[in-house]
């Protein structure tokens, strides 16, 4: 990393494109050395998606025949195509082939053929081929963006599967202090707060969730930093303590729990309520538009539980800012002024209606 710590989000290498562009293959490969990434085809796989085209077009000159079949792959997942099993496959015999051999790429292709079978229902082939791709990835790209994939897919696969516990396992292979992504970080603590929460664990449920908070915040992902933080907050209501130790100090301490130990009690001091609860809703969109709005039901009906609503006047008072109709139903549910509620209803028949 440059002694400036440049950004590595591939997001960021395109927004250097548009600020700096056009430059030269020489001048980019400057870029993504000072911006630690080994190979072209992350970089090329954003160009695609942001829609860089005049930079993917220099990209593409740059990739290996193993790259540029798995862009091929990636371009027609975008393009809607669903029907990939050959293409991967196809991708595969080049990763592989003695003269054009990619082990990574043979990993994360592996780790795509698994996704297209389960797909295709085939779930023990799945299986195989994510633990395979898994096995591969740590040995030969350890915390790469593909090895934290690989990780979050399998976990997800396990859980899909009713496999709760096998899936805590493998997020568990995802530690905080190492060198994995604070996104993929993130994304685990979030999976494996709910598996706790299903489970009963109320503390390592709310921990993994302050966590998933905490990281999402490092990796400038703020949906995800909101939804961790609901997280906690909805865990934590029923168990507020003044005399609790800080949540940054409980989940220092924690530590695996031996056969037959009861599980630890959760307590949570309310300036630890207090930050999570004012930093997510300090970090709302502006706009309360959208159909589809779990951000505000979720802070809306926090809001209601700590007694906060009239940090959501504006919205209570103005049903025709909101088009989330199950939204619209919390705080309909919510009002008490006969008038207002009134206004509520409309609102809500109307969304309902459409």
């Amino acid at each position: 990393m440059s002694e400036i710590d440049l950004p590595q989000a591939p997001g960021f290498f395109i927004s250097r494109w548009r600020e700096k562009g056009p430059v030269d293959i020489e001048t980019l490969t400057q870029w993504r050395d000072e911006m630690n990434w080994k190979t072209w085809l992350p970089l090329a796989e954003a160009a695609m998606y942001l829609d860089a085209a005049e930079l993917l077009e220099i990209l593409e000159t740059a990739l290996t025949p193993a790259e540029t079949a798995t862009l091929a792959l990636v371009r027609r997942r975008m393009l809607g195509d669903t029907r990939l099993q050959q293409s991967i496959e196809e991708a595969l015999d080049i990763a592989r082939h003695p003269d054009t051999r990619d082990l990574a790429l043979e990993g994360r292709l592996r780790m795509e053929l698994g996704l297209a079978k389960y797909e295709l229902g085939d779930v023990e082939g799945a299986k195989e081929d994510l633990t395979w791709a898994e096995t591969r990835l740590k040995s030969v790209a350890l915390a790469s963006r593909d090895h934290d994939l690989s990780l979050i897919n399998k976990a997800a696969l396990h859980t899909a599967c009713g496999e709760p516990v096998m899936a805590l396992t493998v997020y568990s292979d995802i530690p905080r202090n190492g060198n994995h992504a604070d996104e993929t970080i993130a994304l685990s603590r979030l999976g494996a707060s709910r598996i706790c929460a299903s489970m009963g664990h109320e503390f390592d449920a709310a921990r993994h969730a302050w966590n998933a908070h905490g990281h999402a915040i490092k990796a400038s992902q703020i949906g995800m930093a909101i939804e961790g933080g609901a997280l906690f907050l909805d865990f934590s209501s029923l168990h507020v303590d003044e005399s609790a130790e800080r949540m940054h100090i409980q989940v220092e301490q924690s530590r695996p729990r031996q056969a037959g130990e009861e599980a630890r009690a959760l307590k949570v001091h309310p300036d630890d309520i207090d930050s999570v609860f004012e930093w997510c809703c300090a970090n709302l969109p502006d706009d309360n538009s959208g159909q589809d709005r779990p951000d505000l039901r979720a802070m809306v009906s926090l809001a209601s539980r700590f007694d906060k609503l009239e940090l959501f006047k504006e919205i209570i008072e103005n049903p025709d800012s909101i088009e989330d109709s199950m939204l619209a139903a919390i705080v309909q549910n919510m009002v008490t002024d006969q008038h207002l509620k009134g206004l509520w209803d409309i609102r809500l028949a109307t969304l309902t209606k459409l």
